[in-house]
């Protein structure tokens, strides 16, 4: 059976909607859960039915800690839950808590893939046919090399390829204009080589990662995190610009009962818990780094796309895709 450690730590809402998005992906998933993190905070939400298992930790790294401060606490949640996947103890780990901390370990401990420089975060973004684009690097590495670009295209590829069942993946770099001469020396540059790729589509604008034109957008960590932060914060104004103005007039609060259904589906399709977490594409081993605030239905998501990672093969199909 697929073995799933979760770390239960560090995130900003507590250990509650941890274990929870634990509790209901088990309603709909058949793997063993590994809980990593203080046993008698856990147990407050665990019944007598629940078959999980506990390795109680009570240290965790802090969002005010360093992430290197996780490479010496050996006793934490974070490090221990990656040891056990290192030591294959289990298939996948999931953690919402210190990102960089996530990462410096699973990059250490896990390795990279041979051919593989700077691991990448993958994260995904809604678009209009209902479908989603992949953008990497949204945050790892704030200043990137041509090659680091080239190794995220690939990446993103064999990805989009595995885990999202892509045909044909469609690559873009993300640039301040479409045209083959605009961006900055790090894009231009980088521009020379993946035009050679058969899946390069060119340069793509920010508007391109929602309207379906790319499934994959490669851009350095710096670019990427301002995207995805951006976008989680248009996603959630236009969420409370709407509820002012329905609450602003009575003929709109009629017309929002008819609408019901359709902003329900606006809020699936664009909130983030919808999404889980973000996969480290490049190491040797599965890890998807979650939200800090992430609630119970991110964590299970989440939970999912590591199953689907996992199921996959991503790691091996990435790893063959740099033998080539």
């Amino acid at each position: 059976m697929l073995k799933i450690v979760i770390d239960a730590m560090g995130g900003d809402n507590g250990v509650k909607p941890i274990v929870m998005g634990v509790k209901n992906a088990m309603k709909t998933k058949r793997f063993h859960a590994i809980i990593v993190g203080d046993k008698k905070l856990i147990e407050t939400y665990i019944d007598s039915n629940d078959i999980v298992e506990i390795v109680d930790c009570p240290d965790y790294i802090r969002m005010e800690d360093n992430a290197t401060d996780a490479l010496k606490r050996k006793e934490s949640s974070i490090y221990k839950a990656i040891e056990i996947v290192r030591n294959n103890g289990a298939d996948v780990v999931i953690s919402a808590g210190h990102s960089g901390a996530s990462m410096s370990l699973a990059t250490l401990r896990f390795g990279r893939i041979n051919g593989v420089s700077r691991p990448a975060i993958c994260t995904t973004m809604p678009r209009i046919d209902g479908k989603a684009t992949i953008i990497l690097d949204a945050g790892a590495n704030v200043d990137c090399k041509v090659d680091n670009l080239i190794e995220f295209a690939r990446m993103g590829y064999e990805y989009a390829k595995s885990v999202l069942g892509y045909d044909n993946p469609r690559v873009g770099l993300l640039s301040n204009g479409e045209e083959d001469n605009k961006g900055n020396e790090l894009t231009k540059e980088a521009f020379k080589y993946l035009k050679e790729l058969p899946y390069f589509k060119g340069n793509v604008e920010g508007n391109d990662i929602f309207n379906a034109s790319v499934d994959v957008v490669v851009c350095d960590g710096f670019s990427g995190n301002l995207v995805l932060k951006a976008s989680e914060g248009v996603a959630e104004a236009i969420s409370k610009i709407l509820k002012e103005e329905i609450k602003k007039s009575f003929l709109a609060q009629i017309g929002s009962i008819f609408m019901l259904k359709a902003f329900k589906s606006l809020k699936k399709r664009t909130h983030y818990a919808e999404y889980g977490g973000a996969p480290l594409l490049g190491v040797a081993k599965n890890i998807i780094i979650c939200h800090g605030k992430s609630n119970a239905r991110a964590i299970e998501c989440a939970i999912y796309q590591g199953i689907n990672a996992v199921e996959s093969k991503v790691i091996d199909k990435i790893a063959g895709n740099f033998i080539k």
